[in-house]
């Protein structure tokens, strides 16, 4: 069975991104979708590194990534552009024996936020990080959710059948493509 590991970029309770994920989780068909936890993950610190190695949680999702077929970046986007404790992850995730995974690894970008326009900037600054990290991007299908505010409950849940359907076509593409 096909594996994706997904990852929400926001630590916030009723994130919109996290219930995306979680809806994405939820209707995935004929795919495992395992939802890592970044919560966690402490800020990057190449002293800490040097002194201690790599966090139990960075080791963890290093594990998760390894075990993974794919990987689903559910991103919101703060000021137009790449949330930093979603960047942090990566840059955590990338550290010791971890740039090893993400080597030719298949990631799908999708997001949701409360603007008019989705993470349309966001998951274009994700571009370079996925090039340096020599990444494959599904560029095969596109998913930004805007006016998330109106789609989700105040717990974070996705609420909006319309947009449901449309990350369950989402992640069958993608899982296809694997």
């Amino acid at each position: 069975m096909t594996t994706i590991l997904g990852l929400a970029g926001s630590l916030r309770q009723a994130s919109f991104n996290a219930g995306l994920l979680r809806a994405a989780r939820d209707g995935a068909q004929g795919v495992t979708l395992t939802i890592g936890d970044i919560a966690q993950v402490p800020l990057y610190d190449g002293d800490a590194e040097a002194a201690h190695g790599l966090p139990p949680a960075v080791k963890t999702l290093q594990e998760q990534l390894a075990a993974a077929d794919g990987l689903l970046m559910v991103t919101p986007e703060y000021n137009n552009g790449v949330p930093g404790v979603f960047k942090n992850v990566i840059d955590w995730m990338s550290r010791g024996d971890g740039m090893k995974l993400f080597k030719g690894k298949p990631v799908a970008l999708i997001g949701a936020t409360p603007g008019g326009f989705g993470t349309t900037l966001a998951q274009a600054h994700w571009m370079p990080v996925f090039r340096f990290l020599q990444v494959r991007p599904w560029l095969e299908g596109r998913m930004t959710v805007a006016g998330a505010g109106k789609l989700f409950d105040d717990q974070g849940n996705l609420t909006d059948e319309k947009t449901r359907q449309q990350v369950n076509e989402f992640v069958a593409g993608f899982a296809a493509s694997l």
